[in-house]
């Protein structure tokens, strides 16, 4: 199972009017579904050039390994080399900071989200909060 275009669409409007409600700088939001593949992807007017990789590589990360990005950068801490080597692994494609959060209905994993554009922080809160309000369970780490 992976999310459709449709939810994928959802999340990233509703993840759009949470950063816009919280007052967050112009935001770059990728939905990728299961098998990471890019089903949605916006970059906000103002919103700098390089978001779209940046938040790709948030999602992607949390895909190939598992565990959101925020777990990729404690884990960064702890192993900086299994780190840089699962980069190289996956060809360049894991931002291992805030704002990557796997999506599931349930217990199954249907996507990954990343967010870029304002802190690390505030990329992740939006993320989670147009996950939770499109209906699926948020896994930031």
């Amino acid at each position: 199972m992976s999310i459709s275009l449709d939810q994928a669409r959802q999340i990233v409007a509703l993840t759009r009017t949470e950063a816009a409600r919280a007052g967050l700088k112009p935001m770059t939001v990728v939905v990728l579904d299961s098998g990471g593949y890019v089903i949605a992807a916006e970059r906000e007017d103002e919103s700098s050039n390089g978001r779209f990789e940046i938040a790709f590589g948030k999602a992607h990360g949390a895909l190939a390994l598992g565990m959101g990005s925020r777990s990729l950068m404690a884990r960064a801490e702890a192993q900086p080399y299994f780190i840089a080597a699962a980069t190289s692994a996956v060809g360049g494609a894991l931002v291992p900071v805030p704002g990557g959060v796997l999506v599931r209905d349930g217990a199954t994993l249907v996507g990954a989200v990343g967010v870029t554009g304002d802190t690390s922080d505030n990329d992740e809160a939006a993320a989670v909060a147009g996950i939770r309000a499109a209906g699926f369970v948020a896994q930031p780490d």
